[in-house]
């Protein structure tokens, strides 16, 4: 799987995740920022930790961390199965 499909599975995936219930489309820069930064990111935690950021910047909204890490595994696992490391 090249870059797109990456970055089309792994916004499928923010898009159903929908941490505010704002529908599926209110996150689409936040959906952005979240897949550029999984290209650079291999840590779940630290990953976490930046969709915390994006999302609460935008929002003014605390999520809790670890509703961060789970979502963080799933892009971490389309990542890493696209690149054939699992």
């Amino acid at each position: 799987m090249q870059t797109t499909g990456i970055n089309k599975k792994a916004g499928a995936l923010l898009e159903e995740w929908d941490p505010f219930s704002a529908g599926k489309k209110a996150y689409e820069h936040e959906i952005e920022e979240v897949v550029s930064d999984l290209h650079q990111l291999d840590d779940p935690t630290d990953l976490a930790k930046r969709i915390r950021e994006i999302y609460e910047h935008t929002y003014k909204t605390w999520i809790p961390i670890e509703d961060c890490v789970q979502i963080s595994y799933k892009l971490l696992a389309v990542k890493f199965e696209a690149k054939c490391i699992v």
